[in-house]
């Protein structure tokens, strides 16, 4: 194999790694108050939720270009940035005619797939660094309008999403130890991934819920989250029925916790990823039977 073919299939390799954490994250369920396999409407999203599977997928090529441009830049410069950038918008537009959505998983992914094949044998502590210096140069290219991320962050002084990769985006490295925290206390592969999502809703500042329910809505929705691990997780009886209470509070109320999911995505992809001495390679999330925890 020649390598130019090598490098194409690490790259692509990078790509699938993220497209399946991503479509990971979709099949678990219950996500209080999000899109999930039980609902054929995706609830208050409005999009049905095979369609954003599917969706999910179209983000591949573009993923596969990110990670091909960090190989060849070797560097978190600006110039890389310009071109995430570049290729970012380009693969909104293919979402987007496959049916939308995405476009905070295309952000954290694009990042983190970048930073990944900058530096495929880094920890994912230092993975979610390269991601940091990439996200403090600015994207001089981008549409000047702003979007109602960045207006409520700015009314209410949240970090939003920029913030969050700003910052080596902290929530996917605590998801990310609450995956494993969990998994090693015994919890099936289904309850680790929501108690890891639990814990990014339990303390992100949400856009989306602040846009939506407000400070006092942001809190109450932390709080609960916080409940459901306070009462062992939710792999204990006390913790699935706190999860229950919160999923049909967060749909009755149509409160989207939307900023949550894709940071559990990029924990997956980094999981994925694995995070031994040795030199990672690029590997599928693991699969498993169950994705859903009976309600």
């Amino acid at each position: 194999m020649g390598e130019a073919a090598l490098h194409n299939r690490e790259d692509e390799a990078l790509a699938q790694a993220a497209v399946d954490a991503l479509v990971g994250q979709l099949a678990l369920a219950p996500k209080p108050g999000l899109p999930d396999p039980r609902d054929l409407t995706a609830r208050a999203t409005r999009r049905d939720h095979s369609a954003l599977r599917w969706s999910a997928r179209a983000l591949l090529p573009g993923l596969t270009a990110m990670a091909a441009a960090a190989r060849r830049t070797g560097e978190p410069s600006a110039r890389l940035r310009a071109e995430l950038g570049a290729i970012g918008r380009s693969t909104e537009h293919t979402v987007g005619l496959a049916g939308g959505g995405h476009r905070g998983a295309l952000w954290t992914l694009g990042l983190l797939v970048a930073a990944a094949a900058l530096r495929p044998d880094a920890e994912p502590a230092d993975t979610t660094a390269l991601a940091k210096q990439l996200a403090a140069h600015p994207d001089r290219r981008a549409p000047r309008r702003p979007s109602r991320g960045s207006t409520v962050s700015a009314r209410y002084g949240a970090a939003g999403a920029r913030g969050e990769a700003r910052a080596g985006f902290p929530h996917v490295r605590r998801a990310l130890t609450a995956l494993t925290t969990a998994r090693k206390q015994g919890a099936c592969e289904p309850q680790a991934r929501l108690d890891a999502l639990l814990t990014v809703m339990s303390t992100l500042q949400d856009t989306e819920l602040l846009y939506t329910a407000g400070p006092l809505g942001l809190r109450h929705v932390q709080a609960e989250a916080r409940g459901v691990l306070e009462a062992g997780g939710t792999a204990t009886e006390p913790g699935a029925v706190a999860l229950r209470a919160l999923d049909t509070d967060l749909s009755s109320r149509a409160w989207i916790p939307r900023g949550s999911a894709p940071l559990l995505a990029g924990a997956l992809f980094l999981d994925a990823l694995g995070s031994s001495g040795a030199r990672r390679t690029a590997r599928p999330a693991p699969t498993h039977p169950r994705t859903t925890i009976n309600p």
